[in-house]
């Protein structure tokens, strides 16, 4: 009884170790006797005891290769430190685990010689300038190259790209040229558009100063004119009650002399006489006598 119940236990032992849970986004290799089996998905699988074992655990997810600085010697015989990230996934578990030996490591050296390759065809401006187009030429390459591996490369991205110390000196010198004549202008630009502001400020002032001066010009004309229809409408309405009140011709003639009398009060030496009162030719030329008779002031013209 106990020898079964030792070999019941091992069986168990045995059987559990045989039951493999794959994770998800992952896929195991699996080998039958040292030959390639099947590939198993996420999920709960059983394998034979003793002849069949899991040869490779291989994630599916995206992963990220950050390789050092690689030296690449440029065009026109510069000498740069590039480093590179690359982004890929594996699409066949299968030939990531057959095609090559260590995928991370061939990936690598194959960027490196890429990018010498790339590099070594331009200028140090161009390599400069054109960072995504090497890019998009790297990743091409890498691409079809890592095919028979498995491989899919989804970007790869220069990270850094490091010139020789004199170079980049003189480079920052450059754009340190460049921000200060970029504010320059900035500043000149600024007091162009400040000297147009007060420029415009005065116009749109002495334009109101000019306009205030015609309102009030305008204001005072039309206060004279309205003074000189009140003058003339007070007239028009004296003659109009003189003539209502109907004044008899006695009235006219004592109304004429006194108006003489005032006349004469004056300092003039010439009188001239309305030819209303022409019948009254005794009057007028007593007055006329009286005022002839009148000292006539030197500095005074009538």
């Amino acid at each position: 009884m106990l020898a079964l119940v030792v070999v019941i236990i091992i069986v168990l032992i045995i059987l559990v170790r045989c039951l493999v849970i794959v994770p998800q986004a992952n896929a195991y290799v699996v080998e039958f006797l040292g030959a390639y089996r099947r590939t198993w998905d996420a999920g709960l699988h059983l394998k034979v005891p003793f002849l069949e074992r899991v040869a490779r655990r291989v994630s599916l997810k995206e992963s990220v290769a950050d390789f050092p600085p690689q030296p690449v010697i440029t065009k026109d015989n510069v000498t740069m430190m590039i480093d590179t990230v690359v982004f890929f996934y594996v699409f066949d578990p299968k030939m990531y685990t057959y095609g090559v030996n260590n995928p991370i490591q061939a990936i690598e050296n194959l960027s490196a010689t890429t990018i010498r390759d790339i590099i070594g065809g331009m200028s140090l401006d161009e390599t400069l300038t054109s960072r995504e187009a090497i890019n998009s030429r790297i990743t091409a390459i890498l691409d079809e190259a890592t095919d028979r591996w498995g491989i899919k490369i989804n970007r790869v991205e220069l990270k850094n790209i490091e010139p020789p110390a004199e170079i980049r000196m003189a480079m920052e010198k450059q754009m340190k040229a460049e921000r200060e004549k970029r504010s320059s202008i900035l500043l000149a630009e600024g007091e162009k558009q400040s000297a147009i502001t007060r420029a415009e400020g005065e116009k749109e002032s002495a334009i109101l100063r000019a306009e205030a001066v015609k309102q009030q010009r305008i204001r005072e004309a039309e206060g004279e004119a309205q003074a000189l229809l009140m003058v003339q409408k007070a007239k028009a309405d004296s003659i109009r009650m003189i003539n209502e009140a109907a004044p008899s011709d006695s009235m006219l003639r004592l109304r004429g002399m006194e108006a003489m009398e005032a006349v004469a009060d004056g300092r003039a030496t010439k009188i001239i006489i309305p030819s209303e009162l022409q019948n009254l030719a005794s009057t007028v030329t007593a007055i006329r006598e009286f005022a002839t008779d009148m000292p006539v002031d030197e500095d005074t013209e009538a």
